[in-house]
């Protein structure tokens, strides 16, 4: 059996080209704050469609590696490659990224914004390193509290499961320093970036309900179109932050 993740994602983030609330612009920002030279070796675990790799190899020269589980984004991935005339220096696979390790190291080591893929952000950070050559670069991606909501109830609003799931940003900046490791760097989401994440989610899923009316997975799209306009601006847009953090260890 092919493995894959939820369908839901497959299907309300179709069209999107960035799997998190960056946009382009702040995508851009990153690399250039990362101050890459040509030829910089990249490994991105959970690399979605691939849009971070593909640019950085357009506007830095860099290699990359991308490992993701869906089979949709990676392929999504390799015609962006193709696309951007990069194809060349980035490749991705189609694998569970939980528990990669690059057989040659690299000098920028990334999972932004699937840290369950090594249980939380320790473990990741711990699966990174495995594959991170002495002073490279490490990158988590990673949701934070803008404002710590006043009760479990408004923390499910965000699709947290409890207040506890996630950190306010400088207690998520001191659990880096826990770890051994100094904050380099850091470009966060903003209110507006996070709507252009979420918002583009709400026209992918209604045009895919129009055109698959008979889908046995409409239901469940109906019911994450219906509820997810008035949860995030009633719970996420306020509440929830979203950054990459970038590492080195001490």
């Amino acid at each position: 059996m092919t493995v894959d993740i939820p369908r839901i994602f497959t299907v309300s983030e179709s069209a999107h080209r960035i799997h998190n609330p960056l946009t382009a612009e702040q995508l851009a920002t990153l690399g250039t704050a990362l101050r890459m030279a040509p030829g910089t070796r990249v490994l991105d675990l959970a690399s979605g469609s691939g849009e971070m790799l593909c640019t950085w190899a357009r506007d830095h020269d860099i290699r990359g590696t991308g490992i993701d589980l869906s089979p949709l984004f990676t392929e999504q991935a390799q015609q962006r490659a193709r696309e951007l005339g990069v194809a060349d220096k980035v490749t991705f696979h189609h694998a569970d990224a939980a528990g990669y390790v690059a057989e040659e190291k690299v000098e920028v080591a990334a999972c932004v914004g699937a840290t369950w893929i090594g249980g939380g952000v320790e473990g990741t950070v711990a699966l990174l390193s495995q594959s991170l050559r002495p002073g490279g670069l490490l990158l988590i991606g990673e949701p934070y509290w803008r404002h710590l909501p006043p009760s479990d109830a408004i923390a499910q609003g965000c699709r947290a499961s409890s207040l506890a799931d996630f950190l306010v940003l400088p207690d998520l900046i001191a659990s880096f320093g826990r770890l051994n490791y100094d904050v380099v760097e850091m470009v966060l989401a903003s209110p507006e970036s996070w709507d252009r994440y979420e918002a583009t989610k709400w026209l992918t899923m209604r045009r895919w309900l129009d055109a698959h009316p008979t889908d046995t997975f409409a239901p469940e799209v109906r019911a994450e179109l219906t509820s997810s306009p008035e949860r995030y601006t009633r719970y996420g847009r306020d509440y929830l932050g979203w950054g990459v953090f970038v590492l080195m260890a001490r």
